[in-house]
């Protein structure tokens, strides 16, 4: 009797628990109905609210002036790699300066960096339709341990239009701007060129050559009234700066004096591709 009365008793243990646990269950569902309604009724109510709200977007959004921004996002999109095809068209005002630096495959050996720059291609668009809209000033650069080319080059804008680098072997294209009219005194209404000598201290100083030299020995030292022969010690190597572009940014080589020639100690950079009478000019003054 002991033994059933205890078996009892724990199934009615158990028995009453099951009890209380069904009773609790339409509790929880309600609670869980009550939980569901108000996430729809706040989900339809947000939906409503987003309706009734005009798109924000800071391209199609009109504004009071055609901005610069607005200006760029109009430009075309990439396809054939022309000049102008490219919708982020950096920005950037005529007699100003870019340094455009990337890495060219050019398979198995890389080129000298004179070969390379005949490898881009340079677009020209200009407004007014004639002319170009930049030059190259200068590029120096090295081979990288993957192989590649790593080349810089110093970018002088011109007048406003497009203007773009392409490496020809891809089609890639490098460098894509939109030139616009400048909004400060261009250092030069005209290119002249301009050639200035550093003493033995690294201070510089300009040359006159208004008087027709051939050579540079035959130049004057303004603010001296010394010429360059007296000035330049033979077989001393000093840094020499040229200015000719619509930025007047400086170009600087380092030459040796040798009698009464120069020679470069250093191959790079490249000094104004893009204008073959300047190099002309200076490669006759320097007595390469």
């Amino acid at each position: 009797m002991s033994k059933r009365k205890d078996v009892s008793r724990i199934g009615e243990s158990r028995g009453g628990t099951r009890q209380r646990s069904v009773l609790t269950l339409p509790s929880i569902a309600a609670l869980v109905i009550i939980l569901i309604g108000i996430a729809l009724i706040l989900t339809i109510k947000y939906r409503g609210d987003q309706a009734g709200r005009s798109p924000r977007s800071t391209i199609n959004s009109p504004t009071g002036s055609a901005g610069p921004d607005r200006k760029a996002a109009s430009e075309p999109k990439p396809n054939t790699g022309t000049p102008g095809a490219s919708s982020q068209l950096e920005r950037m005002e005529a007699a100003q300066a870019v340094m455009v630096t990337v890495d060219l495959d050019f398979g198995s050996r890389a080129p000298t960096i004179a070969d390379a720059l005949r490898e881009i291609e340079r677009g020209y668009k200009p407004d007014d339709g004639t002319g170009r809209t930049f030059a190259i000033l200068d590029a120096y650069g090295e081979p990288t341990p993957d192989g590649k080319l790593h080349i810089s080059m110093h970018v002088s804008s011109e007048k406003p239009g497009i203007a773009s680098l392409t490496f020809k072997r891809t089609g890639e294209i490098l460098w894509n701007s939109r030139i616009v009219p400048a909004t400060h005194a261009p250092a030069s209404q005209a290119k002249n060129l301009l050639i200035s000598l550093s003493d033995a201290s690294g201070n510089s100083r300009l040359l006159d050559g208004s008087g027709g030299s051939a050579s540079i020995m035959d130049a004057k030292v303004k603010d001296l009234g010394t010429t360059v022969r007296d000035y330049w010690p033979d077989g001393s190597d000093r840094e020499v700066t040229f200015v000719y572009s619509a930025c007047g940014c400086p170009v600087k080589i380092m030459a040796r004096r040798t009698g009464e020639r120069t020679i470069r100690t250093k191959e790079l950079p490249v000094i104004f591709p893009d204008d073959p009478g300047a190099v002309l000019s200076i490669t006759k003054l320097m007595g390469w």
